[in-house]
């Protein structure tokens, strides 16, 4: 997501930075280059517009300060950057829970846009921070749709209310009115109410939609669209603001191909916060949408918050208190606890995913190496790993020529592979070493991945040392 629009952009701010004075006319041509490479991505036409004439606007105001800067590309990025994040930050509004009751979520949106499956992440959600949600079906039209939210509901551990034969079977309004009774009665402190949709904007749904929030109060109503919707995103959202209303937006299936505009131009249209975004078809796969990380990814600066969390919730606390302590004290990085580093990575998800979110991931030639990654690798070097014996694990220097051979015989890879593995490692364990030392950056948590399409750390280079003895204990201290 947004792959296009982040090569776009770093394009146009490269132009700028061979330039040693901006201008007017330069300010002027970058605004033109960023409403063009929106409209590629999808942002609807008047968003785009509006867009660049604000990143105009706003460097033309800091134009004297931007021409005498050291780095007028910076200066201009990081325009960019705040535009970006007040865009897709809305009215910055914060979850709104009830002060009595249960609190009420409502959620709307067209056919296909995976409100069904984005209900029961958003409840396993509240459950992690000790809620006890419950999920409504409120979709009678569609079919199948009540059984695929008490599928998901069993996947999230989260209880699933639904109408019953002669119990309101066909009148979602019905349904919702007897759930917030349930709730009450069972005391659940949090309604998840999944409703129809349709294939496109229609009065019915939308008059369905409105008397179901008439008779819930809904104290948030998330507007759930397709981040592959493209340039009908905008009217969709307009449409479903006018006629339900919308507290702020989820965007479901961001981690798919599409060029990302529906995000900017939803958020601009409503002027709704984007609070939440569904990333895969697993019921884990769900994040917390930050403006301020996502602008950074478009902008090619990488999410490395979001990816030290991502890393931080993989590990148990005693496994990285265990290896912040071992790397702490300068005990050698070892096969065992890269087998334990690798468990965690294949809980984190796609690695091609994890390491896209390193700034510059999605431009040149690290892309090129991130769209040749196998996640299957992981599988594969695991194996291997798990047919050494501890004393293996902990010293790679003993494994001989017979040790090999074993290691690829009980793994059922070749020797090769097991060969390439020592050699990829020990380049790790130096990698190590160069971060202990504070000569290369280390996101808190992330692990290192001995990979044969890792991007190259180049090593520091050292500074030659004085031959006179003097000048050398003077440089030693300092």
């Amino acid at each position: 997501m947004f792959e296009a629009l982040t090569e776009r952009f770093s394009t146009a701010l490269k132009s700028l930075r061979s330039k040693g004075r901006l201008t007017s006319a330069d300010i002027d041509e970058i605004a033109s280059e960023i409403e063009d490479a929106l409209i590629a991505a999808d942002v609807a036409v008047e968003v785009a517009r509006e867009f660049s004439v604000r990143i105009k606007e706003n460097a033309t105001a800091l134009l004297d300060e931007v021409a005498t800067s050291t780095n007028p590309a910076q200066r201009v990025q990081e325009v960019i950057n705040q535009e970006l994040i007040a865009t897709l930050s809305g009215d910055g509004s914060r979850f709104s829970f009830a002060k009595r009751g249960p609190t009420v979520v409502l959620l709307a949106g067209l056919q296909g846009a995976g409100k069904t499956s984005f209900a029961g992440k958003l409840a396993r959600h509240f459950k992690s921070s000790g809620n006890t949600p419950l999920l409504v079906a409120c979709d009678l039209q569609r079919p199948n749709a009540v059984n695929q939210l008490q599928i998901v509901g069993e996947q999230a551990g989260v209880p699933v209310f639904a109408p019953e034969p002669g119990n309101g079977v066909g009148d979602p309004v019905a349904v919702a009115r007897k759930a917030l009774e349930f709730a009450n009665a069972k005391v659940h402190n949090m309604v998840i109410i999944d409703t129809a949709g349709r294939l496109g904007v229609d009065s019915e749904m939308m008059a369905q939609a409105a008397a179901i929030r008439d008779v819930t109060s809904p104290n948030e109503i998330l507007f759930v669209i397709d981040a592959m919707t493209g340039q009908d995103a905008a009217r969709t959202a307009r449409s479903f603001q006018e006629g339900v209303g919308i507290t702020a937006v989820a965007l479901t299936k961001l981690d798919g191909d599409a060029r990302g505009g529906a995000a900017l131009s939803v958020a601009r249209v409503t002027g709704k916060p984007i609070r939440y975004a569904s990333t895969g078809e697993k019921v884990t796969d769900f994040d917390l949408f930050h403006p301020d990380r996502m602008a950074s990814r478009i902008l090619g600066s990488g999410d490395i918050a979001t990816l030290a969390e991502s890393a931080k919730r993989a590990f148990d606390s005693e496994t990285a208190k265990r290896l912040e302590d071992k790397f702490s004290s300068g005990d050698d990085f070892t096969l065992a606890d890269f087998l334990e580093q690798l468990k965690a990575m294949r809980k984190m998800g796609s690695m091609s995913k994890l390491l896209g979110m390193l700034p510059g991931a999605q431009t040149g030639a690290m892309k090129k190496q991130l769209e040749s990654l196998d996640d299957n690798e992981l599988i594969r070097t695991q194996s291997i790993i798990d047919s050494m014996t501890p004393k293996e694990r902990e010293d790679v220097k003993i494994l001989n020529g017979s040790r090999r051979a074993r290691i690829a015989r009980g793994s059922g890879r070749s020797v090769k592979e097991v060969n390439d593995l020592v050699d990829r490692f020990t380049a790790a364990q130096k990698v190590m070493k160069q971060m202990r030392s504070g000569s290369t950056p280390q996101v808190p948590g992330l692990p290192v991945i001995p990979g044969s399409t890792r991007p190259k750390v180049q090593p520091t280079k050292k500074k030659s040392r004085s031959g006179n003895p003097a000048k050398r204990a003077l440089e030693d201290r300092g």
